[in-house]
């Protein structure tokens, strides 16, 4: 901690050596609770996964021999590694809520800690994304850990037969995606506090029941699926990245006004 206090109240120096210091420190503040950034996520999804594969065990062994196909079939379309996206929008939240307060009372720029934060996240989406693409490796050549479990290859993720690139870049999005939201999140409340939260969520459920409706009254809903289908899991994620990176301007924008309050 003092490391990085020291890095964070450095003097002015020039503006490019200036905010290369402070965007560093910044990371190193977001990564310095390592049980909570790196073991506590793993912890848990470790206990889905045990879960999950009694499951597997209890599912294998009613279907009887010769089910392998029908058995993996109706397991790729498991949600169970969808836990670790939503902690990382846990995390984008408290690396805004938590330590922009701190990062600003060691003198800290609005500017140099949103650069920080965003490169926090994105080394973040890339060790995860990295673990999660062997553990889908491993799960392909156990054949889903022997009994045709599909946790880390279900089809949201590329299915059984996707390159470890593929899984990979489908993670790395996917982790971006909820970080960014996460952290936009954290300035709409640190900037507008509960009255910001309360017109957000409302405005946000009433576009979806917009869009909603739209989509239904319009008879779209067979389009509205055939469009997912037709892009697949690479093409959706794709287009994750533009809210990603609006969450990404968006939170600094609104971050630029922003006084911590007590």
């Amino acid at each position: 901690m003092t490391a990085i206090t020291d890095s964070l109240t450095t003097p002015s120096r020039p503006a490019a050596a200036r905010t290369s210091s402070r965007i560093v420190p910044v990371l190193r503040l977001h990564l310095i609770n390592r049980f909570t950034v790196f073991v506590l996520p793993w912890l848990i999804l470790g206990f889905i996964f045990l879960v999950n594969f009694l499951i597997w065990w209890i599912i294998s062994r009613a279907a009887g021999p010769g089910s392998g196909q029908d058995v993996s079939d109706g397991l790729q379309y498991s949600g169970a590694s969808f836990y670790i996206f939503v902690y990382m929008t846990v995390m984008g939240v408290q690396a805004v809520a938590l330590t922009f307060p701190f990062a600003l009372g060691y003198s800290t720029t609005r500017r140099d800690f949103w650069l920080g934060t965003s490169l926090a996240f994105v080394v973040l989406s890339a060790l995860y994304a990295a673990g999660m693409t062997v553990l889908a490796g491993l799960e392909t050549a156990t054949n889903g850990w022997g009994f045709h479990g599909q946790m880390f290859t279900a089809i949201y993720f590329g299915g059984a037969e996707a390159a470890w690139y593929t899984r990979f870049f489908l993670f790395f999005t996917g982790f971006l995606f909820f970080f960014f939201v996460g952290a936009v999140v954290a300035t709409i409340y640190q900037r507008w506090r509960v009255n910001g939260m309360l017109v957000f969520f409302a405005s946000l459920i009433l576009l979806l029941v917009g869009i909603a409706a739209l989509i239904t009254l319009t008879n779209g809903w067979p389009a509205f699926g055939q469009w997912f289908v037709e892009h697949g899991p690479v093409g959706v994620m794709l287009w994750s990245l533009v809210p990603t990176a609006l969450s990404g301007v968006l939170g600094y924008l609104i971050l630029r006004r922003t006084t911590p309050k007590g």
